[in-house]
Order: structure tokens, then C-alpha cells, then sequence
């Protein structure tokens, strides 16, 4: 075959595209098992650190079946419910677009090496560039923040990333749910405004905010399921 010709050309790139495509495929799939792996640990990771338990690389795995005693799902109501899925395969993302009534809520039960029990719930929401999501941890009372963790796709370095940072996260702690026996989730504000109904508070992020509007929104939308469960804990 001539080849300068057209034909040549057509079947030079047909058979690389062919081969190139196939060697890609192989190596999705040959890898598939290692990327769910390491998707599932760096999970494993964000869930301690909302109880500020912070393994090495090596021992998260094993850390995490140390102090993550149980997780099951729990409905609207606060009543543990059965369902095809674990706790930890539910796609948090997925049931934050559903209504209250229909979601599947993850609850993680952490025992610390002092005994004390605490309890995470995930959370999944939207910033200024792309989904943001973390993890808050409460007191075997059912109000009182431990903990919290928070992540995001893509916002800003040096504004709205900063939600990352234990510096905003860190704020969170001590701060309660449950005020007068109502739930109100914990408000982020800027410029000092205190919220007027009573509701505990962090600072947003300095220039970041659309991102900080967008963690409150997610506080609100993600938790407010949980207020039943929440009340349960402390025998209200």
C-alpha cells in the first residue's frame, strides 16, 4: 500500500486510535480497584479528621476501625432504617436533592480512645465554583459541635478555599445545634452581623463570600434532616 496515499493515512490513524483506546480501557479498569480504594480511605480520612483524629497515610484504614465503632442510616424522623446501601456507600450528593422525607442520612458513631462517644453526619452543598461538602461531629448530647471538616472542588486560594482550613473549621467547635429545644443550624456571617433568632455563629471567610453563604446554606439544608436523631441523643 502507497503510503502516502489518503487510504494509508485513514487506516494509520484508525488502527492508533484502535490500539491507543484499548490500552486506556486496560488500564482504567486494571486500576479501577485501587482508585475506589483510595477514594474510600481519603473518605475515611475526612470523616476522622471531623472528630480531629488525623492518621498517616499508612494507618487510616486502620484507625478508622478503631474509632468509627458504627454507621447506619437513619430517616427525617430519626428512626435507623434498612436499605440496600451502607451507610458509607450513600452518595451524599445525591440525597441532598431529594426532600427531607426521602433522604438517607449517614450517621458514624466515633468512640475516642477517652471513651466518649461522638456522632458525624456528612454534608454536601454548592460555592462559588463548585460543590463543597464535610463532615460535623456532635456530643453524645445531640447539639454540641466536636468537630468539623470541610472541602471543595474548586474555590479560590486564599478566599473561599479557606473553608479547608482548621483556622474556619476550628470555629465550629462548641458551637450547639439545638437552642431552646429547636434546631438552628449554625449561622456564618460577615461584617459582625449577629444572628437575630438566638443561633450560635462562626465568621465567614474574608473575601469569600459566596463560599461562606453557600456553607450555611449547606448547614441548614444538610442538618436540619437530622433534627430529630439529634434530639433523640440528648432525651428530648
Amino acid at each position: 500500500m502507497n503510503k502516502q496515499s489518503n487510504l494509508y493515512t485513514i487506516i494509520y490513524i484508525f488502527v492508533l486510535v484502535v490500539l491507543v483506546g484499548a490500552a486506556l480501557a486496560f488500564t482504567s479498569i486494571s486500576l479501577k480497584d485501587k482508585q475506589q480504594a483510595n477514594a474510600d480511605a481519603d473518605k475515611m480520612r475526612q470523616i476522622l479528621a471531623s472528630v480531629n483524629i488525623y492518621p498517616s497515610s499508612d494507618s487510616i484504614i486502620v484507625d478508622y476501625g478503631r474509632y468509627i465503632t458504627d454507621s447506619y442510616l437513619v430517616n427525617e424522623n430519626g428512626q435507623k432504617v434498612e436499605a440496600s446501601e451502607k451507610a458509607f456507600d450513600v452518595n451524599v450528593a445525591v440525597q441532598s436533592k431529594k426532600t427531607a422525607s426521602e433522604r438517607l442520612l449517614p450517621v458514624y458513631e466515633c468512640r475516642l480512645s477517652d471513651g466518649d462517644v461522638k456522632y458525624v453526619m456528612p454534608m454536601y452543598g454548592a460555592g462559588l465554583w463548585g460543590p463543597i461538602w464535610g463532615y460535623i461531629s456532635v456530643d453524645a448530647d445531640g447539639t454540641t459541635v466536636y468537630g468539623a471538616f470541610f472541602a471543595h472542588q474548586g474555590e479560590t486560594p486564599g478566599l473561599g478555599a479557606e473553608i479547608e482550613k482548621p483556622a474556619f473549621s476550628g470555629q465550629f467547635s462548641g458551637k450547639h445545634l439545638i437552642k431552646d429545644d429547636t434546631f438552628r443550624p449554625i449561622a456564618v456571617i460577615k461584617g459582625g452581623a449577629v444572628p437575630q433568632d438566638g443561633s450560635d455563629y462562626v465568621d465567614g471567610v474574608s473575601g469569600g463570600t459566596i463560599t461562606s453563604k453557600g456553607v450555611a446554606a449547606m448547614l441548614d439544608k444538610c442538618l436540619a434532616p437530622y433534627s430529630k436523631f439529634l434530639e433523640s441523643l440528648g432525651g428530648r
